[in-house]
């Protein structure tokens, strides 16, 4: 039977959710600054990152049905931060990309991340920072998490129609 009694375990797992629900949250205070939720952060950065994919293509990166990015994508483009232009390859397709608009507004996100990322990690040294990412890069990788994509993104709610 197991030890019900006493406070529960404090071990790595707790800390590790305790600390990504804390540090979501600050994160998504942040950039509602700029008028933007995480999900949609996380869309500018990987459009960003690659631009030209589609839209099919980036549901993919993220782990969903496309038309769970649709919103997303209609929600950036509509305030003009992204747009979607008919493939040169294939004319039946649309490849994703920044506008100048969103191209600043990520400059302004990166700073914000930078922020963000000093003040979760400002108990540590820069060393102490580098191994904390290796390991958690480690542990991340041997648990099959994509790198630069948030699980969530698979609980986002389909697009109605």
């Amino acid at each position: 039977m197991p030890d019900t009694a006493g406070p529960p375990p404090l071990g790595a797992a707790f800390l590790l959710a305790q600390l990504g629900a804390h540090a979501t949250a600050r994160y998504a205070e942040k950039v509602a600054s700029l008028d933007l939720d995480p999900a949609q952060t996380g869309v500018l950065h990987l459009i960003g990152r690659q631009p030209g994919g589609s839209q099919q293509a980036l549901a993919s990166r993220l782990g969903v049905a496309a038309s769970r990015v649709v919103a997303l994508v209609d929600g950036l483009e509509s305030r003009g931060l992204l747009e979607r232009r008919r493939s040169a390859t294939d004319r039946r397709n649309y490849e994703l990309h920044l506008t100048e608009q969103g191209q600043r507004l990520l400059g302004q996100l990166r700073l914000v991340a930078q922020a963000h990322e000093h003040d979760i990690t400002a108990a540590l040294s820069g060393e102490e920072r580098s191994r904390l990412v290796d390991l958690l890069r480690r542990i991340a990788d041997q648990q099959g998490l994509l790198p630069g994509v948030h699980p969530g993104y698979r609980r986002l709610p389909a697009r109605n129609r």
